[in-house]
């Protein structure tokens, strides 16, 4: 009977299971072991844990539990033969094998195959089961944001979408802002999540969709989709983000470095926070409305005093959302009368008429000749008054200024005519000084040897070098395209002689003046000699001062 059930083994089946039931076998179901296989791949299943099979096997066989819970034969391996026998006829078929270890493959790994398989290894003593439950994962595809918006409007819900398919399990999704996660609060921020099952894989395809009222703050942040998975994490970014908002603010800015002068090219810029910026505006140009395309600025040309008041610019979509600013236009203006090469005649008037118009508090300086002097008046000419004149008018940023060249005319008039010395006290020096314009020419009544001529502002000096002969009378005539002028002076050449004399009394007189304090050295001596000197020292100091 034992050889019997031993034949019925080795031809295995069910026949050879249900045989065993009734031999004095041990049968023992071992508990179910888990297994993680990847999808597409190739499952490996040990049995037993890869255990090595027990003495006296006769074979080994892997069997399933089918989807309606009957059991579903795989294939059997006899102990004693290279070859495994499949048994499956449906999908299994091609897909199942064993190897030297009687671990079972099955490639290509779906979802269907997430059940459990069990090994059963039948030996002479005992027939065991060991059952093992397979779970199949699927790495989600990589994270993608559909319907992304590139641009958020401010106070609008809107972001986008993100979308991880083909998992298995259904991988979770998240968002979160710059690094930090959001929460739906149904207001300021709103995730709807979807999960959707393909009827033919079975992998799942999680979607969420992110709705984000965005504020100015949010300019450049970056919202991230996140995908959670148990055997992959992904994550796919939008940003940095642009806001886009109405403005709310506008200004107007008067680009000037300083001052604004009459005459100055002014340019007007409008500005608003809305982004993008608005591109268009309205000038408002002294009550004449202008617009300006692609641009925010407005160039008023050669501004003048009555251009200045208030200017406007304002939204070409709103209006009502203006700015303004005051422009004021400096100015200075100057009236000089008179002006030019101006000729007036020695002892005429000359009235001079300055006029001024500013914008503010202006500073005036008068200069003749480069020196700065009080308001010209002129009542009665003379050659001094003759000059360069220059009236300057000055406030902040702006300075105007005229001139004139005043010119007085007259009949040479002889000032000074003098004789003095020269050096060495043998000639005189005569020294002739006369005003008068055009300038005139200076003649003598005596040949000098050496002469020297000046002529400035309106004075001409003449000298000339003589040796008197005797008493002379010379006369300096000074001559002009307007008249003449004479004068004369005596000189002789007793003044040489006596300035000879004067010069050796002068020098008799500072001997003089030597001895007599050589005297009072001396008779400050003699007191001291009749105290402590001897009388031949006294005597010779008696002698001496005799001799003074």
């Amino acid at each position: 009977e034992e050889t019997s059930s031993r034949t019925r083994l080795r031809e295995g089946g069910s026949s050879a299971e249900g045989g065993l039931r009734g031999e004095k076998k041990k049968t023992c179901l071992k508990g179910t072991a888990s297994l993680t296989a990847l999808y597409g791949e190739t499952i490996v299943l040990p049995c037993n844990g890869g255990a090595p099979v027990p003495n006296g096997l006769m074979f080994i066989k892997w069997k399933y539990d089918k989807d309606d819970g009957s059991p579903g034969d795989l294939l059997i391996k006899q102990a004693r033969s290279d070859q495994a026998t499949v048994q499956a006829t449906d999908d299994y078929a091609r897909r199942v094998s064993i190897n030297e270890k009687f671990s079972l493959l099955i490639t290509q790994a779906s979802l269907k195959d997430q059940r459990t398989f069990t090994c059963m290894v039948v030996s002479i003593d005992s027939l065991m089961e060991y059952p093992v439950s397979v779970v199949v994962y699927k790495k989600p595809s990589s994270v993608q944001i559909m319907d992304k918006n590139e641009v958020l409007q401010k106070d609008k819900l809107t972001v986008g979408t993100c979308v991880v398919a083909d998992a298995n399990p259904a991988a979770t999704v998240t968002w979160s802002k710059n690094g930090q996660p959001l929460e739906d609060n149904q207001k300021s921020v709103v995730i709807s999540s979807s999960l959707k099952l393909d009827p033919g894989t079975g992998l799942s395809t999680t979607s969420s969709t992110l709705q984000y009222a965005a504020t100015k703050q949010d300019a450049g942040a970056v919202f991230a989709c996140v995908s959670t998975h148990k055997l992959i994490n992904n994550q796919s970014a939008l940003g940095p983000s642009s806001v886009h908002y109405p403005s709310e603010n506008i200004s107007l800015q008067i680009l000037s470095q300083g001052p604004i002068i009459e005459g100055d090219n002014v340019t007007l810029k409008c500005r608003a926070d809305g982004n993008p910026p608005p591109s268009s505006f309205f000038f408002y140009i002294k009550g004449t409305k202008t617009r300006v395309e692609n641009s925010d600025n407005y160039t008023v040309t050669a501004i003048s005093r009555e251009a200045a008041g208030e200017y406007k610019c304002s939204l070409v979509d709103n209006e009502k959302m203006e700015a303004s600013e005051n422009i004021v236009v400096s100015y200075l203006d100057l009236s000089l009368s008179p002006s030019g090469k101006v000729v007036k005649s020695v002892g005429e008037t000359l009235s001079v008429n300055m006029e001024t118009s500013s914008s503010g508090d202006a500073k005036v300086l008068w200069t003749k000749d480069g020196k700065t002097m009080s308001r010209p008046e002129f009542s009665n000419l003379t050659f001094a008054d003759a000059g360069d004149y220059s009236c300057e008018v000055s406030m902040s940023g702006l300075t105007r200024r005229q001139s004139f060249q005043l010119v007085v005319e007259g009949a040479p008039v002889i000032t000074s005519l003098t004789a003095r010395h020269d050096a060495d006290g043998k000639h005189q020096v005569l020294i002739c000084e006369a005003e008068g314009v055009p300038k005139p020419s200076v003649q003598w009544s005596i040949n000098g040897t050496h002469e020297e001529s000046s002529y400035t502002n309106g004075r001409a000096i003449h000298k000339i070098t003589v040796t008197p002969k005797g008493n002379m009378t010379v006369t300096c005539n000074a001559i002009n395209t307007l008249g003449r002028a004479g004068r004369t002076i005596n000189i002789s050449s007793e003044m040489s002689l006596q300035a000879d004399r004067a010069g050796a009394g002068s020098r008799l007189f500072c001997g003089c003046i030597m001895l007599l304090h050589l005297y009072v050295h001396h008779r400050r001596g003699s007191f001291k000699t009749k105290e402590m000197g001897t009388s031949e020292e006294s005597k010779n100091l008696k002698e001496n001062n005799q001799a003074v």
